[in-house]
């Protein structure tokens, strides 16, 4: 660092110590333009400044050092009463941590903030790491339905766990986010009765999202077994449902669903429509293509076009 540099540089870190808080914006703001891993040691100090205007900022600049020595005091920052340094405090580390704060971040959880818990929750999503498992479980059982909703929601993104009894019963929490969230964490599960409950999600549940985040998941098994309550599905009151019920019967073709399916060609709307036609192409029944003939007359282009290459499809193997 030069002279002429280093003398910029303090200088400003002087100011940012001045009692007067428009210096000490003033200070904070050119340290961030100014990008000098020299800063660093003071903004990490800055965010602990009285105003969180100069503590808001102080978090951007660390974050765009992207130094991974200020991770610590940003973890503090996701207990702050502000929710402006809570999310920008959020959105830096979701870029600066990485496998080597596990440990860092598995401590932090411990803390009982439900503000920095529900952000840690979120970025052990980043790590991916299994070992994270057991601290995740904890909070399977929080009072807290936006804790039980964070913590399932961060199970699937644990690499090679596959088995987890703990988060099924979350399919029957009273809370509808915890519900949904569970209904799609339930998709990357291989326990024993993970596809029978989300048959009975999918045709049960009072909530829509829940039922088409079971559909879903459903689809992620192709599981045959599902098939009755994936026909059902096709009546739901919520198009979504509809739309995603047929993408479960794409990967498990049965001709048992076929007149459930051709029913759907004149669903009202389009996007049911064009995956009934992907569906009966998957099925390559010929009793499927008077209907598709009709629906190559649909207005919507897209059904049509699906209508034409399921039409294909089942001549190919006429």
């Amino acid at each position: 660092m030069s002279t002429d540099t280093d003398f910029e540089l303090n200088q400003w870190l002087e100011m940012l110590r001045s009692p007067d808080e428009s210096d000490r914006l003033v200070a904070v703001k050119t340290l961030q333009h100014l990008g000098d891993d020299g800063a660093i040691d003071a903004l990490i100090a800055a965010l602990q400044d009285e105003s969180t205007a100069v503590q808001k900022i102080a978090v951007t600049a660390l974050w765009e050092l992207a130094n991974p020595v200020a991770v610590p005091a940003l973890l503090d920052c996701l207990a702050s009463p502000e929710e402006d340094i809570r999310s920008e405090a959020l959105s830096a580390l979701g870029e600066l941590v990485s496998s080597e704060h596990l440990l860092l971040l598995l401590d932090t959880l411990k803390r009982e903030d439900i503000n920095l818990q529900l952000s840690v929750l979120i970025l052990l999503r980043k790590i991916h790491d299994a070992q994270s498992l057991f601290a995740v479980l904890k909070f399977f059982e929080s009072e807290h339905p936006q804790l039980r909703e964070a913590s399932v929601t961060t199970l699937r993104y644990l690499n090679q766990v596959k088995h987890c009894p703990p988060a099924l019963l979350l399919l029957n929490d009273l809370d509808e986010s915890v519900r949904r969230a569970a209904a799609l964490s339930l998709g990357h599960l291989a326990d024993e009765g993970v596809v029978e409950l989300l048959s009975q999600a999918l045709t049960c549940d009072p909530d829509w999202q829940v039922r088409r985040n079971a559909a879903q998941s459903l689809a992620i098994h192709a599981n045959a077994a599902s098939i009755p309550a994936v026909v059902t599905a096709l009546k739901d009151e919520h198009w979504q449902v509809r739309k995603f019920a047929l993408k479960v019967l794409q990967k498990i073709p049965s001709e048992q669903s076929l007149s459930a399916i051709i029913e759907t060609l004149a669903d009202e709307f389009s996007d049911v429509r064009k995956e009934a036609a992907i569906a009966l192409g998957m099925l390559r029944n010929p009793n499927a293509i008077n209907a598709l003939q009709q629906a190559l007359n649909d207005p919507d282009r897209d059904v049509s076009i699906y209508a034409q290459r399921a039409i294909q499809k089942i001549q190919q193997d006429a």
